[in-house]
């Protein structure tokens, strides 16, 4: 039986190659994609999104969703990607629109049409913590929830203690860790360092002489300069793709732990950082007698610190070719 997928998505450069690896993966079924503000505003999200359906000759629908985080002021990435999302290669409009139903309408409808229902998310998490904020029952239905985004116990890519789709809008990402569905954790660091598509990789990419895989490399053109600006690394970072092999096949990623994993609210200095509890030293004493023992704060998140690159790559160019 096909395994069903919901993604949610800021669709700029990276994650269009996450919906083209889901889109052509054998035995899963993406029955929705829904998009949000991040990297590029909802309504650019949304058109990028219905683009790349296209391109993969997909028949999905695509929900919009959030314009702006819970509370924040809206920071867009297009210093990143673009523009566009999608490197300002000046892509054609889609030929379809989205469905009329509000993005987070349609994570809880598709929730409960489909018990055991794979979310993946891409982007800040807006629009998941309204839709388990106005129907908290979905959580128990969802199978995984994986998630790309924070950098647990390293350092974040738009503040020392912060990765974007987290810091974007920590509200909300707090509200989904700790709303009891069953979170997988796939941070920015599985895709710096080995995990690159580097020259090599992109030579071979552009090698498949198909319109999807040129339009992989393309349009990350943008990413790719930013990228090196970001980290002195050369090459395509690829957080989006990397979070969504594991979604695939979760043995890609190497090293997994469970913890307690709480998100930063209320400082400046370490908004949006995802607080990892590996030693068991965060104490619950909600609702504790004066008499009673004070325990660890129970998990609520499987953490991925680390990825099998050459399987993530090989699940590229599976997708890809």
């Amino acid at each position: 039986m096909p395994r069903t997928f919901l993604i949610d998505t800021d669709t700029a450069s990276d994650d269009a190659v996450a919906l083209i690896m889901a889109l052509r993966a054998p035995n899963v079924r993406v029955v929705a994609i829904t998009t949000v503000a991040g990297n590029v505003p909802v309504s650019q999200s949304t058109r990028n999104a219905l683009y790349t359906v296209e391109l993969c000759g997909a028949n999905v629908p695509v929900y919009a969703g959030a314009d702006k985080p819970l509370l924040r002021t809206y920071q867009n990435a297009t210093w990143f990607h673009g523009r566009d999302g999608l490197g300002d290669h000046n892509y054609p409009a889609p030929h379809r629109s989205p469905e009329k139903l509000h993005a987070v309408d349609a994570i809880i409808e598709t929730t409960e049409a489909n018990p055991g229902l794979v979310i993946v998310t891409l982007a800040p998490l807006t629009n998941l913590a309204l839709a388990v904020a106005k129907k908290p029952s979905i959580a128990a239905k969802v199978s995984r929830c994986v998630i790309m985004g924070g950098a647990p116990c390293c350092e974040g890519n738009v503040t020392p203690a912060a990765e974007y789709n987290i810091w974007v809008d920590p509200e909300a990402a707090r509200m989904v860790m700790l709303s009891g569905l069953p979170v997988e954790l796939v941070g920015w660091q599985t895709s710096r360092g080995s995990a690159v598509v580097h020259e090599d990789d992109i030579t071979k990419i552009l090698g498949f002489n198909n319109p999807v895989a040129r339009f992989a490399i393309e349009c990350n053109s943008h990413a790719r300069k930013a990228y090196k600006v970001q980290t002195g690394e050369d090459g395509i970072s690829l957080p989006d793709p990397v979070a969504m092999s594991v979604a695939l096949d979760p043995s890609i990623g190497t090293d997994w732990s469970t913890h307690w994993v709480d998100v930063e609210t209320q400082s400046e200095l370490t908004r949006g950082m995802t607080v990892v509890d590996r030693l068991n030293v965060a104490k619950d004493d909600r609702n504790k007698a004066v008499w009673e023992p004070v325990t660890s704060k129970a998990p609520n998140a499987k953490v991925c610190w680390t990825i099998d690159t050459k399987r993530w790559k090989e699940s590229l160019f599976t997708a890809l070719r």
